[in-house]
């Protein structure tokens, strides 16, 4: 028989034995993650290891005792008692991003993720990440990144939603103890404009936080557009008290503490009974809505339903669509496309008008079409138009226009065959129809595009790049679709007048097209200001209501070009119009 071990050696080998088991799962941890943290159930540090003295400037050891939100960076404070509580409530917390008290100041948004452990004294154990969020199998093909709040780009979050709730319906998970609420808030245009871009961005990123930190799985958000934020939730979530919050986040930013207020709209998920498509439908038709709402009009109260009632009404939209398309029963406008050196009309650009003045304007009818599929058919219904408007003016005439093609009809068998054989019918069109790539984030195989657009070429029509300069993507698209024309984003052009940098930004953007040689055209150009800085960049070609807005009879134009832009005289060319070589414009935004 053994001897007997004494009773003093025994804690020792079971500490011991505790210990290499906690060594065990801290090193498995740092395989993700490089600071781990745990927390009693007053939000202290109890323990902590990792990389502390690179990130915060202090030793692990050190950290024992202090409250956990001050090691957080200021601006992240406020959400921590929500990272808390949801942790408390769920028992994880995923894809959080958090910003510490740094060295030199506040550190990278660092991932963050974490457990609530009610049988381990109800502690909370964090860990930390340098270099952003770990992103789930499949995320990618979501959309991009909001890179001020970390959420989710509003053209991603219709599919998230959509996503997460065929996620939860194939596990058999029911989805009636969950919610999407939209947030918006009025005036904050006002209080940007009170805001340093490094206080904004803070804010920003607070708010995301916060959302992030209360929405389902940790990362069903989404920043929709500046002023407004959508999310999942559990229906137990207090709205209006994360309404408030927010709300004292923006009085905390502004230096006046005027702030914002807040505004949202909830919509039940459950959508047992409704298809996949048509639930993508009600969220896409929704978040459009939403998205595009201004001033007076934006009232959320309209928004406040269930997804099967938001679905029924995108089926209504998308059959009133379909019927319109097929009928025609949209109108053709157009608007001029200006040579800078001299006033001449260059072009005009087609853009599309619907007979219903009460539905929604053309871009949002357009962006619903494109995010439904639907947008190959109308942008051949676009084009059939214009050749038969072309087809009514005398075939010397040297009036050119252009016609649309979305990033999404680009890789439509159908559309491409469609236009193949209308443009083999009527081959006089060539010099006097041209094609603009629309939404040209939405083509997924370049290579495929570059085809079709030289094949268009080929055939003696010009093509144009749109909205070039609003994102670096667009120097990819450069480099890879050949095209005789970008036309350069209003977004860019105004920002441009803005930053320090900007004008020599543009010319050199201007100059490296030069040298491809690409021609440039600026849009949104409204006023004289806006013309002299284009013109100084050295563009080529202007468009904007400086020189006409859109109009059914392009003769309205003759008198609309400010002749004192150009030394008093404007060459107008005769009665036929010309407009010299053909170039191009947006398809409903004029």
């Amino acid at each position: 028989m053994a001897p007997e071990t004494t009773n003093s050696a025994t804690p020792s080998a079971a500490t011991a034995a505790m210990r290499a088991e906690r060594d065990r799962f801290v090193a498995l941890a740092f395989c993700w993650a490089e600071v781990l943290l745990e927390l009693d159930t007053d939000g202290q540090v109890v323990f902590a290891t990792g990389a502390t003295p690179s990130l915060i400037g202090r030793r692990p050891n050190d950290l024992v005792g202090l409250p956990f939100a001050n090691l957080v960076a200021p601006m992240d404070r406020p959400v921590v008692n929500d990272m808390l509580t949801v942790a408390r409530k769920r028992g994880r917390v995923d894809n959080m991003t958090l910003r510490l008290n740094g060295v030199d100041g506040p550190t990278a948004p660092l991932a963050c993720a974490g457990n609530w452990l009610k049988e381990l004294g109800g502690h909370y154990f964090f860990a930390f990440r340098v270099g952003g969020i770990m992103r789930a199998k499949g995320e990618s093909s979501l959309g991009a990144r909001d890179e001020e709040s970390g959420l989710y780009a509003g053209d991603a979050f219709a599919d998230v939603v959509k996503r997460h709730l065929e996620t939860r319906r194939d596990a058999g998970q029911a989805t009636e103890d969950e919610r999407m609420t939209l947030i918006a808030l009025p005036g904050y245009d006002a209080l940007r404009g009170r805001l340093s871009d490094q206080a904004e961005s803070e804010l920003v990123g607070t708010i995301g936080t916060c959302l992030r930190a209360n929405s389902v799985d940790g990362d069903t958000a989404s920043r929709i557009g500046e002023d407004r934020f959508g999310f999942v939730h559990r229906a137990d979530l207090d709205i209006a008290h994360l309404q408030e919050r927010i709300a004292d986040f923006t009085r905390e930013a502004d230096p006046e503490k005027q702030g914002v207020t807040v505004e949202s709209a909830t919509v039940d998920v459950n959508g047992d009974s409704v298809s996949s498509e048509d639930i993508a439908n009600g969220l896409i038709y929704t978040i459009n809505r939403f998205r595009n709402m201004k001033g007076h009009d934006l009232t959320l109260r309209d928004l406040s339903t269930s997804i099967s009632a938001l679905a029924q009404q995108a089926v209504t939209t998308v059959n009133a669509f379909k019927a319109t398309v097929a009928d025609r029963a949209f109108q053709v406008v157009f608007q001029p496309i200006i040579d800078v050196r001299n006033g001449d009309v260059h072009h005009y650009e087609a853009l599309a008008r619907f007979s219903d003045t009460a539905a929604e304007s053309p871009y949002e009818q357009i962006t619903f079409a494109e995010e439904t599929g639907l947008i190959a058919d109308f942008d051949f219904a676009m084009a059939q138009k214009v050749v038969e408007w072309l087809n009514r003016t005398p075939r010397n005439s040297k009036s050119s226009v252009a016609v649309n093609v979305s990033g999404h009809s680009v890789g439509s068998l159908g559309y491409l065959t469609a236009l193949d054989t209308l443009l083999n019918e009527h081959l006089w069109t060539r010099g006097r129809l041209m094609f603009e790539i629309t939404e040209s984030a939405r083509m997924e195989d370049l290579d495929a595009a570059n085809t079709f657009i030289q094949r268009l070429r080929s055939l003696g029509y010009q093509v144009c790049l749109d909205d070039f300069g609003a994102g670096a993507a667009n120097f990819i698209y450069l480099s890879t679709l050949e095209v005789d024309i970008v036309k350069i984003d209003g977004s860019a052009i105004r920002n441009a007048q803005k930053a320090q940098k900007g004008k020599a930004f543009l010319k050199a953007l201007v100059g490296l097209c030069r040298e491809l040689g690409v021609a440039t055209i600026a849009e949104m150009i409204d006023d004289d200001r806006a013309f002299g800085f284009v013109r100084d960049c050295g563009v080529e070609y202007v468009q904007g209501y400086l020189f006409g807005r859109p109009a059914a009879d392009v003769k309205a134009f003759r008198k609309s070009v400010p002749a004192h832009l150009f030394g008093g005289r404007v060459l107008w060319q005769g009665s036929d119009e010309r407009t010299g070589d053909s170039l191009a414009g947006r398809r409903s935004a004029g």
